[in-house]
């Protein structure tokens, strides 16, 4: 009778521990910079409606009890695929002419995380970063060895006319003659799942114009993209030089944990304060499903989904 008893101890016990939270949370951007309210409301509505579908992407996930880090990978999916947005198809150009893609994702579950920067025929270099992150010892690869790395699994190349979008190589020709250096948007996603667990993900074109090997914010873990479980996930997006300076990501996590300051404080502290008007922005979830979208910009595309039924979507304030 007694070990019964015990049984079922154990077991209603093992149940409860096993139950997830029912709550989730999701918030994306499209770059910061700035776009223009006069655009053409057709754009406009193409921006909008492809940040809803990037939501319904990673809210179908999540809701279904999936994993943070599946959502923010099938959501930068997505967008890499979409060519409005600047990261895989559409990605801006170097001063050369070339696509030269970055991404990183992070699990804040165990601090886990992988980046690629300089691939230049991966169709998802999201993808390879997770792959770097869960199939390699390392945590960063480049260029030519990221490219290796993704023939080593079998993931998916493309030529790199693939990543050719007429407007963008049209705008390109026009800039060459100038050569500016631009501070183009990128695209991100922060994401709390069921099980608590949180994970950021970034993925970039870069600078438009930029020299070729230049290395924006978006790969690198603490500036452009960061998860702890202990405190938030964040993506930012911007003059990626600005955030590595001030490795912005990072900096967000690190108030809320060592001067236990809020979400929302800690990211307008780094967005209106650390960094200057026009500099960029970030969005970024904490372990209890709080969120914020802070940007110095003209405009920052961007959204939210939460378990609660909060869903919207925004280009300018």
């Amino acid at each position: 009778m007694k070990s019964k008893l015990l049984f079922y101890v154990f077991f209603f016990t093992f149940l409860l521990n096993a139950q997830t939270t029912e709550k989730f949370a999701l918030v994306i951007h499209g770059g910061a910079g700035g776009l223009a309210e006069s655009i053409p409301d057709s754009l406009k509505q193409e921006y909008l409606s492809s940040l809803n579908k990037a939501l319904e992407i990673g809210k179908q996930i999540l809701a279904s009890g999936g994993t943070s880090i599946d959502a923010v990978e099938k959501v930068i999916n997505y967008l890499e695929d979409n060519p409005l947005f600047n990261a895989g198809k559409g990605a801006v150009l170097t001063s050369e002419g070339k696509v030269e893609l970055d991404a990183a994702i992070m699990n804040g579950n165990d601090l886990s995380c992988g980046a690629v920067t300089g691939v230049t025929a991966i169709k998802n270099p999201i993808s390879l970063a997770r792959a770097v992150m869960e199939k390699s010892p390392h945590v960063f690869l480049s260029g030519v060895g990221a490219e290796q790395f993704a023939d080593e699994i079998g993931m998916k190349k493309v030529d790199p006319n693939y990543f050719l979008v007429e407007d963008r190589y049209e705008k390109w020709k026009k800039e060459k003659e100038e050569i500016k250096n631009k501070k183009k948007g990128t695209v991100g996603a922060a994401a709390l799942d069921m099980h608590g667990n949180l994970a950021a993900a970034t993925s970039t074109g870069g600078m438009s114009m930029k020299k070729p090997g230049r290395v924006g914010d978006a790969p690198i873990i603490g500036a452009g993209t960061y998860a702890n479980n202990k405190t938030c996930a964040v993506s930012c997006t911007g003059w990626g030089e600005k955030f590595i300076k001030n490795t912005v990501a990072f900096n967000v996590s690190a108030m809320m944990e060592y001067k236990n300051m809020t979400l929302n404080d800690a990211a307008n502290e780094m967005i209106h304060k650390r960094l200057n008007p026009g500099d960029g922005g970030l969005i970024a979830v904490d372990k209890n499903g709080n969120f914020t979208l802070q940007y110095n910009t003209k405009s920052m595309l961007r959204g939210f989904v939460t378990s609660d039924g909060m869903r919207e979507v925004k280009i300018w304030k």
